[in-house]
């Protein structure tokens, strides 16, 4: 979903008094003690973007990154919003040593309506990379490895986005061109030490 996580305040503070069981029900089988919020939920908010505020939950739904954990734990609560659609994932794979392997996201998010023009016109594209660019046997996920990611998002016409960065200087895929860059790659060594001292 695009827009904000419903809340249902009164369902929050049953959760809060006791009169539903978080996760629903699901680790019932022993006494976990009482529902705590802000150590259940609020704490372990990837985002840090949920917050008590006189008795009821606030969301800051713009630094939510959808990982539905709080919904997890208070299903009768939080909602995803009205506004769905899905997210394309590629590249994802299975080799035998490395075990199960996750596609990397392509499209944040997309809708969901017929006939699925905008659904048709990224596989499209994809085909058309790989079939051009792809060695014999040679999957997407590792045609994005050998390629890089960056080389994806030129022929499917998407702009990178933060969604594509696992996390800050992690992800080799997105790079700068030349072109892209004010002055070039050229640089002047000493013009740049004096800003940078050693």
């Amino acid at each position: 979903w695009k827009d904000d996580i419903k809340i249902d305040q009164e369902a929050v503070a049953g959760y809060i008094g006791g009169e539903f069981p978080p996760n629903g029900g699901a680790h019932s089988g022993r006494d976990w003690g009482k529902f705590d919020i802000e150590k259940e939920v609020i704490g372990l908010c990837p985002t840090e973007c949920m917050k008590m505020d006189g008795g009821k939950l606030k969301i800051d739904n713009r630094e939510c990154t959808r990982c539905m954990h709080c919904i997890n734990v208070m299903p009768r609560a939080l909602h995803v919003g009205d506004d769905r659609g899905c997210s394309m994932l590629v590249g994802a794979k299975a080799p035998i040593l490395d075990g199960a392997q996750m596609g990397s996201l392509l499209v944040p998010f997309i809708k969901v309506e017929e006939p699925y023009d905008e659904i048709k016109e990224v596989i499209e594209n994809i085909w058309d990379w790989w079939m051009e660019e792809g060695k014999n046997r040679e999957r997407l996920g590792e045609l994005i490895k050998r390629q890089g990611f960056q080389k994806l998002l030129e022929p499917t016409n998407i702009k990178a986005v933060p969604q594509h960065v696992q996390e800050p200087r992690h992800n080799p895929y997105i790079f700068w061109k030349e072109e892209e860059v004010e002055g070039g790659w050229t640089r002047d060594i000493n013009e740049f030490r004096k800003d940078h001292q050693r």
